[in-house]
């Protein structure tokens, strides 16, 4: 079994940054693709950022240029750098590994 758990979310002002990370307990998950979502009040959970076993990366056209995705296969971690954050971007975000296991969420908050 693989549990995902987010850190490092928070509040921010607007233009600021903040590092999201998902570290995943269990094993066996490194060859899976990894996926950050965003749910925010009264919307849909949408896809914000993918990144596969090998390293190719997409994005939602709403973060492209300023958020990155990366992964350390050696730690069992996901990463989510948010740069130049908009209130827009306020929302509970969700790590996912292939295989549909799913974080707890954690908050970002970005304030105008």
């Amino acid at each position: 079994q693989v549990q995902p758990v987010e850190s490092g979310g928070g509040l921010v002002q607007s233009g600021g940054s903040l590092r999201l990370s998902c570290a995943a307990s269990g094993s066996g998950f490194r060859f899976n693709a990894m996926y950050w979502y965003r749910q925010a009040p009264g919307k849909e959970r949408e896809l914000v950022a993918a990144i596969t076993s090998s390293g190719f990366t997409d994005y939602a056209d709403s973060v492209k240029g300023r958020f990155t995705i990366s992964r350390d296969n050696a730690k069992n971690t996901v990463y989510l750098q948010m740069n130049s954050l908009q209130p827009e971007d306020t929302a509970v975000y969700y790590c996912k590994i292939d295989g549909g296991f799913w974080g707890q969420g954690i908050q970002v908050t970005v304030s105008s």
